[in-house]
């Protein structure tokens, strides 16, 4: 049975939110509840992820290499110092995460495809965020962990931030359209990684001697794994990734496990030839869920508000291909129970989804006139 918590609200923060929203609301029934959905803000090229600011304000970044505080529907100009991205296939400037101090210090967590010998690889950076009311800057900038290969390939560079309660920080990594890559240990493709919040290597990493891995790897065997969420209820990190022709994966990666690409997977080849050895092989962690055709999965949130009581502890699930959010119905053990497909072809393609403060639930469409999509509860409902 769900949890319904009492509704409480974020009164400053929420009334910002809401009264951002620059378009008429449409409603959209569910099998538990109607959404109200509102376009907060349009423009934007290839967003691709976002944090929710303080004073009800919005940073979110373009693939294309900016990043932009929206406020009341408007978008800013670039915010400056942002380093050199590889803004080329699925590269450029990636995802983006607030430290938990965020309110003192300022300082932001971002990935993005970083230039360097022999094409580009997935990078971590800090920055001290500097707000002003008509511009904004990145200050201090450091690189946490760069991948330690860097190639010429478009495609495959994950990646996403998680914060876990500990302050530790997990950082998802493609393994770069080489397969092999996700199981070698001492490449940092195809894997989770696991930093302290200054770069350096937790001393209960699974590998941090470096002997048998890189001291900084948590996880391996992971393909392209574009969206990662600590889930509370659990008390576990969870990431979900792109299969090839179908095996899109949910998987709770645990310290020094491999989950199998490219030996075992639920997906084929494009061309329609068996990948590996099958589904599985001892050895080798099998998925929480998948799919099979593939939706093309990216954004992952585990739904915690206040505003939608009988989803707590679901997972949301952004979808391409499919042009969808899919909502993974769960107990209260965490355990996947089934699916429910949402807004499908309503917004076109959804590269992310986030939990805002009150309790809404926000989208980012992947597109060249990509939009930051708001849902809420419909009115009476």
């Amino acid at each position: 049975m769900k949890r319904t918590p009492s509704f409480k609200s974020a009164p400053l923060l929420a009334t910002l939110l809401a009264l951002s929203s620059t378009a008429f609301a449409e409603d959209f029934k569910t099998e538990t509840v109607t959404l109200s959905a509102q376009t907060i803000a349009g423009g934007l090229n290839h967003p691709w992820s976002l944090a929710f600011l303080a004073d009800g304000a919005l940073l979110a970044t373009e693939r294309t290499g900016s990043m932009r505080i929206i406020k009341s529907g408007k978008v800013s100009k670039p915010v400056a110092n942002v380093p050199k991205v590889v803004a080329k296939g699925q590269g450029g400037l990636l995802d983006v995460a607030l430290a938990p101090d965020f309110a003192t210090s300022s300082r932001i967590y971002f990935t993005f495809s970083q230039p360097g010998k022999g094409g580009a690889g997935t990078a971590l950076a800090s920055a001290k965020l500097v707000r002003s009311e008509e511009s904004a800057a990145l200050e201090n900038v450091s690189i946490l962990v760069s991948m330690n290969k860097k190639t010429g390939t478009a495609h495959h560079f994950g990646s996403r931030i998680v914060v876990a309660p500990d302050g530790k920080l997990f950082v998802t990594m493609g393994e770069r359209g080489d397969k092999l890559r996700a199981q070698n240990f001492k490449d940092h493709a195809g894997s989770v990684l696991r930093i302290n919040a200054d770069g350096t290597v937790p001393a209960d990493n699974p590998f941090a001697d470096g002997k048998k891995g890189l001291p900084e790897l948590w996880s391996k065997g992971h393909r392209n794994p574009q969206g990662a969420a600590w889930d509370p209820v659990t008390q576990s990190l969870l990431t979900v990734e792109h299969g090839a022709m179908g095996g899109d994966e949910i998987n709770r990666p645990e310290p020094g496990k491999n989950y199998g690409w490219p030996v075992i997977t639920y997906g084929k080849d494009y061309s329609g030839a068996k990948i590996g050895k099958g589904t599985s092989a001892e050895g080798y962690e099998q998925p929480l869920y998948y799919w099979d055709p593939s939706i093309a999965p990216s954004g992952l949130a585990v739904y915690e508000g206040a505003m939608f009581p009988e989803w707590k502890g679901d997972l949301l699930v952004g979808a391409l291909k499919f042009e969808l959010l899919s909502r993974l119905d769960r107990d209260e053990e965490g355990t996947i129970k089934g699916e429910e497909r949402l807004l499908k072809g309503e917004f076109g393609r959804i590269r992310d989804v986030r939990v805002a403060p009150d309790g809404s639930i926000y989208l980012l469409t992947d597109e060249s006139d990509g939009k930051i999509i708001r849902l809420s509860r419909a009115s009476g409902t």
